[in-house]
């Protein structure tokens, strides 16, 4: 882990919980939390600067992928800080903006989440879908298109899959930690 990846924005700096990965090409950016065993990889950016972000246990954000948040306002108090729960598998180029998204999520690549959406827990959504500003996704189910609609509910398999896809990104950064130690 490079930590030239990692910068101050107003004094404050990204905060790494334990075996924690992040690759030495991404930028991360202010009021970041990274929660145990999460990794973010190759030119993912991401940028806690007028608001927080939050990433949570065993959660991995892959190449590509932007991270940003929305600013404290008048009309909205708390601005739309990015909140991402645990278990969560965030496809390659993947733009989440002001969202929050539950625990046990695999977010397809390309996909676009936008301020104030909220997906539930156990959840799939589709590759280059688009989530509009304030919807929520409900738990349990697939989800495809732009703007995103609901097509089915998970099967069995889909909602084993969800955790162990977090737990072969667990191995593969820990193999990394270990090639650049």
């Amino acid at each position: 882990m490079m930590l030239k990846s990692l910068r101050s924005y107003k004094g404050v700096t990204p905060t790494l919980n334990k075996s924690v990965y992040i690759d030495e090409a991404s930028v991360l950016v202010g009021d970041i939390t990274l929660d145990d065993d999460a990794s973010v990889w190759p030119m993912v950016a991401a940028r806690g600067d007028v608001n927080r972000i939050y990433i949570g246990k065993r959660t991995n954000i892959q190449d590509g992928s932007v991270l940003h948040v929305t600013r404290k306002s008048t009309s909205n108090p708390e601005g739309h800080p990015l909140i991402i729960g645990d278990d969560v598998t965030i496809g390659h180029k993947a733009m989440l903006h002001g969202c929050q998204v539950g625990n046990r999520i695999l977010i397809g690549m390309g996909a676009i989440i936008l301020d104030g959406a909220i997906l539930e827990n156990d959840i799939i959504l589709g590759a280059g879908a688009l989530v509009p500003p304030g919807k929520t996704l409900k738990s349990g189910h697939l989800y495809v298109g732009s703007p995103a609609k609901q097509i089915r509910p998970l099967t069995q398999d889909e909602l084993a899959f969800l955790p162990q896809s977090a737990v072969n990104y667990v191995k593969l950064k820990d193999e990394y930690i270990k090639e650049v130690s």
